[in-house]
């Protein structure tokens, strides 16, 4: 038995919350890391996970051997990259993540581009567009969407964006006009999960929060996009992700003197004076290109 891949499938199975999410993330079956986890609870003695068809927790032994594990893992990356740096070599696992829309329009991209070149070099890139902690999940890289909380970390802007308000020029021919925020109360509105039923704008430097009425409530970018363009209703979304369809017109752009402050899109990674070949290589490579990628939010 491996142990050290076992140790870090065991950990991986914690992190993501089941075993076939864990599946998923390292592209191992379920079978391969049921086998996995059964070796390594043999080995130890102990049984590490209770696990029944709609759940799984940690034992006692499980939650001592998994905040062990954390820290042989995280040694043994420490160690590794002490060697790459010795002969600069770029090899080894690179572990990135970013938002979802983001990552499939940019940097997945620029991803694929790298690993072509590079044949040494593997990838693991997780778009999601919750906050993954770096330090806590083992990542290398993150690119970050806002402002970012005073940290070790190392952030380089790479662009901007904004929340931009659009409707499809169809749905604006027959609707009553809209010249200020408050006029959306007024209108069929599209809105993503998280947003709620409360927009908000900028007026005079100052807050204002307006009460909408979702006709559709969406959780993925692309199908409230889709709505917007289908003439559904008016919606919100980060410049960047309806910049297409604002250049060809399936989109409008509605309320701009409105629209609140950029906020930076960045590369963010742990300060380390022992920062591995692999992650400083990809950043200088991406940084640029990101940089010239990225929209402009005060175009169109």
């Amino acid at each position: 038995m491996d142990r050290l891949k076992a140790m870090a499938n065991f950990v991986r199975i914690v992190d993501h919350g089941s075993l076939s999410s864990a599946a998923d993330a390292t592209g191992q079956s379920v079978a391969s890391l049921v086998r996995s986890l059964a070796g390594l609870e043999r080995y130890l003695g102990v049984r590490l996970l209770n696990r029944t068809t709609r759940r799984m927790a940690l034992t006692d032994e499980g939650t001592q051997y998994l905040a062990w594990s954390r820290r042989m893992l995280a040694d043994f990356d420490d160690m590794e990259q002490r060697l790459e740096a010795q002969d600069g070599r770029i090899r080894g696992l690179l572990r990135m993540t970013a938002p979802v829309e983001f990552g499939q329009r940019y940097l997945a991209p620029l991803v694929n581009e790298f690993l072509r070149t590079h044949a040494e070099l593997s990838v693991e890139l997780s778009l999601n567009d919750q906050l993954l902690p770096l330090l806590d999940e083992r990542l290398d890289l993150a690119l970050r969407i806002g402002h970012l909380p005073d940290s070790a970390m190392v952030a380089r802007k790479v662009g901007a964006t904004r929340l931009v308000t659009c409707a499809s020029p169809e749905y604006l021919h027959s609707a009553p006009p809209i010249d200020t925020p408050s006029a959306l109360q007024q209108h069929a509105c599209v809105a993503l999960a998280f947003q709620g039923k409360q927009w908000y704008f900028r007026q005079n430097d100052q807050q204002l929060a307006v009460d909408i009425t979702p006709r559709l409530i969406c959780n993925q970018v692309r199908a409230a996009s889709q709505a917007c363009v289908q003439g559904v209703g008016i919606a919100r979304f980060m410049h960047y992700q309806v910049v297409d369809e604002l250049a060809d017109g399936r989109l409008v752009r509605i309320l701009p003197e409105f629209e609140p402050a950029d906020l930076p899109i960045q590369l963010v990674y742990p300060h380390s004076l022992q920062l591995s070949p692999r992650v400083r290589a990809f950043v200088e490579w991406a940084y640029p290109q990101l940089e010239r990628l990225t929209p402009d939010p005060a175009a169109i």
